[in-house]
Order: structure tokens, then C-alpha cells, then sequence
């Protein structure tokens, strides 16, 4: 199977699990890391309800996001119109010089941990969802500015992160390292 290919099945899949979750490349890594976002910080209310977008075969699709607890959130991914086979994620957002994150916990055949992403949410009632650069991560852990780990799992190579997230938070924070953030998704909100 083409790496394109791969990628794009593994892309689909991944924002399913969560709202995006997106985070591969044409490298075919996933950037991943030993712990989540605290469910501490409130997403902006504009995050919640309805989304639809298209996936990469042109194929409609919605996403529910909702709010079930203090800091915690449920995505739920399905094509539209199909419900029954939906995919559903929890999620806790943390909101770092101006930009919102996101995290979620990856099944077991993506080597659990969790996963990252950004979000933004832009005019005309539209969603932006950014996975992060596996090959940044990558060269931060060759220069140990990171520390981290390559992984194989049953889906292929991921790159797992060790670092604390606030050592983290500190690279994606950097106006330099505004690169990291790779346009992953959009989203426009169904209306009520």
C-alpha cells in the first residue's frame, strides 16, 4: 500500500478518535505522550455542538462535540446519517498563549498514550483542527531538547514523548516554532 495511501486510511481513522486526531504525516509517524492535557481549562462554548467536514474520499461527515464533566469533553465522529457506527472519544483542552490544545487517550493498536492537536475557531462558524509535525518532535528528541522514544505498534511507528508537558508546552508556545502546527482538518458548524 502507497505511503499516501496509508496515511490518508491512518488520517481518517485518527480524527475519529477524537476530533481529529490526525496527527500522522506522510511519514507515517504518530507524535504521542505519556500524559494528557489536565482537565482543567473550559473550551470555549463555540466549540460545542455540531461539525461537518468531508473525509478524503469526498465521503460527508459530522462531529459532536460536547461537554461531560468539569474540563472534559466527548467528541463523537460517524458519517452522516450513520450513527450507529459512530466513533466516541473524551478529550480535555488547555489553552496556552492564546492558542487552544487538545488531547485524547489513542486505542491500544496505536500504543495508547495520548495525543495532541490545536484548534481554532475562525470566522464564519468555521472549526480548524493542526496535528503537530512528527518531524519537529523527531529532531527535538534527536537535539534532547525532548526526551522521547520510537514505538512499534500494531498500526506502525509512533514517536512517544516522556517529556512533562509543561517542557513541551514550552516549544509549542515559541512564535518560533509556529511550523510545528500542521493544517489537519476543517469544519464548518450545522446549523441548529
Amino acid at each position: 500500500m502507497p505511503l499516501i495511501d496509508m496515511a490518508t486510511g491512518c488520517l481518517k481513522n485518527l480524527w475519529r478518535v477524537a476530533v481529529v486526531l490526525i496527527l500522522l504525516t506522510l511519514s507515517g509517524c504518530l507524535v504521542t505522550f505519556t500524559g494528557t492535557i489536565p482537565a482543567h481549562d473550559i473550551a470555549p462554548s463555540a466549540l460545542l455542538g455540531t461539525w461537518a467536514s468531508k473525509n478524503a474520499w469526498g465521503e460527508p461527515l459530522e462531529l459532536e462535540i460536547s461537554r461531560v464533566g468539569e474540563g472534559r469533553y466527548r467528541a463523537v465522529s460517524y458519517r452522516k446519517g450513520d450513527r450507529k457506527n459512530r466513533d466516541e472519544y473524551s478529550m480535555t483542552v488547555a489553552e496556552h498563549h492564546g492558542r487552544w490544545y487538545l488531547s485524547t487517550e489513542l486505542p491500544d493498536k496505536y500504543g495508547g498514550h495520548f495525543i495532541m492537536g490545536g484548534f481554532e475557531l475562525i470566522e464564519n462558524d468555521q472549526l480548524v483542527v493542526y496535528s503537530l509535525d512528527p518531524q519537529r518532535f523527531k529532531q527535538w528528541v534527536e537535539q534532547k531538547a525532548l526526551s522521547g522514544q520510537k514505538l512499534e505498534t500494531d498500526k506502525g511507528e509512533v514517536l512517544l514523548i516522556d517529556s512533562p508537558l509543561e517542557q513541551v508546552f514550552g516549544y509549542l508556545d515559541d512564535p518560533a516554532n509556529s511550523d510545528v502546527f500542521l493544517d489537519a482538518a476543517h469544519y464548518q458548524r450545522v446549523p441548529k
